[in-house]
């Protein structure tokens, strides 16, 4: 069944601070490429306007909207006929946008939470503003990048009818290997974050200091002015998806560093992590529960608990051992984390909520 599918999301025309876009357009091209019609609503918002590195796509309509009130009249017969409306985390004023589209909206509907654990946390605090817990059972679908037991709970606590996982995944064709003059012997690609920055420090700044003859690098936004970038830590802010693959083939490894509480709950791996396994880079993460779901441990992946361990990597690990384990690392995302996984699980998941609609209205599919 071919479906004709609106998505609200933080933004898909600006990867510019955020790694909502990556994972949008990955996604929806997938979709596209098996059929589907897809419309992406963004807000307007001046930051995103100023930095936009997709126009003309495709692969989908984009709708740039700039109120509440212009969405409601522009888009109410979008959502109206859409065999199905997901809602993605972080968007502007999205409970109220929540509220509208389980109003208003025929077909299924579904929450994508690319932020999971942070959601549940501000939740437990009192709320937050781009979901509110009694919207959750009002969606048919939430889908959820962190798997394991977080799922449970948000059925049970939040009365989620059914919760799933849409882990982030790559697109192969933007991200894949390129021979390219190694610059640097470590790199990582975020955005800045509190609870994220200690793993920072201790994964990169703290080995940069103790190789002062090599060079490391940190692409991301919103990085204060006061931090102590060490002498051979080159930063850039942002770089587009099209400059990602040269930026991670030009890095000996590149770190996975995950925030406070993703690493909490586990099972929530990075884009940033498929992206550069995706281009054969070894990666080196930090540890987390249900990592080895992903990847396995000293065959496809490195993991750190110290600046000793990735000093130790940096200088001993021979090049041959390094590119085997680049190698295995695309091998595991080719196998299993591409954007046409997670298409296939998308349709699985609407055919399941279809399925349970009818099954509620007495329905049964001849």
């Amino acid at each position: 069944m071919k479906l004709n599918i609106a998505i609200f999301g933080l933004s898909l025309t600006s990867s510019w601070g955020n790694g909502h876009a990556t994972t949008y357009r990955a996604l929806i091209k997938a979709l596209a490429a098996r059929g589907h019609r897809v419309t992406f609503l963004e807000r307007d918002r001046p930051w995103y306007r100023k930095n936009r590195d997709l126009q003309n796509w495709p692969y989908c309509r984009i709708e740039i909207y700039d109120s509440l009130k212009s969405l409601s009249q522009r888009h109410r017969t979008l959502v109206q006929d859409a065999d199905v409306v997901v809602l993605g985390s972080f968007v502007p004023d999205g409970a109220i946008v929540g509220d509208w589209i389980t109003s208003t909206a025929r077909g299924i509907t579904a929450f994508y939470d690319i932020d999971t654990p942070v959601t549940l946390s501000r939740l437990e605090r009192g709320g937050a503003e781009y979901i509110d817990a009694a919207l959750i059972p009002r969606f048919g679908l939430y889908l959820s990048f962190t798997g394991g037991p977080i799922l449970q709970l948000i059925e049970d606590l939040y009365g989620s009818p059914r919760a799933r996982t849409l882990y982030c995944a790559v697109d192969p064709d933007t991200h894949a290997p390129l021979k390219r003059e190694v610059k640097w012997s470590l790199g990582y690609m975020g955005t800045y974050s509190v609870d994220r920055q200690a793993v920072l420090e201790r994964l990169l700044f703290a080995p940069a200091r103790l190789l002062p003859d090599h060079k490391f690098v940190v692409v991301g936004a919103q990085y204060p002015k006061d931090i102590n970038w060490p002498a051979n830590v080159d930063h850039f802010e942002h770089l587009p998806p099209a400059s990602h693959s040269e930026f991670y083939c030009s890095q000996r490894f590149t770190l996975n560093a995950t925030r406070a509480d993703m690493a909490a709950a586990g099972y929530s791996p990075s884009v940033r992590l498929f992206e550069a396994a995706a281009c054969g880079v070894p990666v080196i993460s930090d540890r987390w529960p249900g990592l080895e779901h992903f990847f396995t441990p000293g065959e496809n992946i490195l993991t750190a608990d110290s600046s000793a361990d990735v000093h130790r990597l940096i200088s001993e690990m021979p090049d041959a051992s390094r590119r085997a384990l680049g190698a295995a690392a695309r091998a595991r995302v080719l196998q299993s984390h591409t954007a046409e996984h997670r298409a296939i699980e998308f349709e699985r998941y609407v055919a399941e909520a279809n399925a349970g609609a009818a099954a509620k209205l007495g329905i049964v599919a001849a």
